[in-house]
């Protein structure tokens, strides 16, 4: 199949999930990488978020392996990345870790196969940034998800979604850590079922939000980590 995948440059939520897909014989066509100071703080943010936990390998070194074209671009957007996406003509366009896409990318996906984009997040009930940390902060259940983009903020239809047991004892390097693996299987479950022609079968509408969308706000992430701290979180399974 031929697909595409886009993301901030060597961000781990990047290389984790071009880590499953290619362990699931999944190679993209083409990556195409934001490199930019913007970027560069969104990578720093979900670094501290992982700890000391491993993801896949860089992204440059698995399309090395894997002789996958690689172009890098100031910001992910028309302007810098249609050139790239037409010369391609891919069937369909997966986000692996970017800022927010608009504009004629999704327009170009959504005449085709879709633009998908995996969520460390439960939608409809935790949209935006910082899904873990708002969360545990608004006592949310922990879990991932997978989504059609469109150009409401994790508003698409939902491809897949998943709760994640979350224990006492678990700090937010771990919740953090295990949204971006299940969301990246999740990733990998829509991907297949595009190739066996069955990702129209999983789609379904979120219905609306009991919240509103999250903004990234450092101090609910301090917050969230005391919160784990003290085991005052309301959804543990133990």
């Amino acid at each position: 199949m031929n697909f595409i995948f886009l993301a901030i440059k060597e961000h781990p939520w990047g290389r984790e999930m071009l880590s499953q897909l290619l362990d699931a014989g999944f190679v993209p066509s083409l990556i195409i990488e934001e490199f930019s100071d913007g970027g560069e703080i969104e990578r720093e943010k979900f670094e501290f978020r992982i700890g000391n936990h491993e993801v896949g390998p860089t992204m440059s070194s698995q399309s090395k392996k894997h002789n996958i074209p690689i172009v890098t671009v100031p910001i992910h957007n028309d302007e810098h990345c249609m050139v790239h996406i037409e010369k391609v003509n891919p069937d369909l366009i997966v986000f692996g870790g970017t800022r927010i896409i608009r504009g004629k990318i999704l327009e170009f996906g959504e005449g085709r196969g879709g633009v998908l984009n995996s969520h460390p997040g439960l939608l409809p009930e935790c949209r935006g940034s910082a899904s873990p940390a708002w969360s545990v902060h608004e006592n949310i259940k922990i879990g991932s998800s997978c989504h059609f983009c469109t150009t409401e903020i994790d508003a698409g239809e939902l491809a897949g979604k998943r709760e994640i047991p979350v224990r006492r004892g678990d700090t937010y390097h771990d919740i953090c850590y295990k949204t971006l693996v299940v969301a990246s299987t999740l990733m990998v479950e829509a991907v297949r079922a595009y190739s066996e022609g069955t990702l129209d079968l999983k789609r379904r509408p979120q219905g609306n939000s009991p919240n509103p969308v999250f903004r990234y706000d450092p101090d609910i992430e301090q917050e969230a980590i005391r919160i784990l701290e003290r085991q005052t979180y309301e959804h543990y399974i133990d």
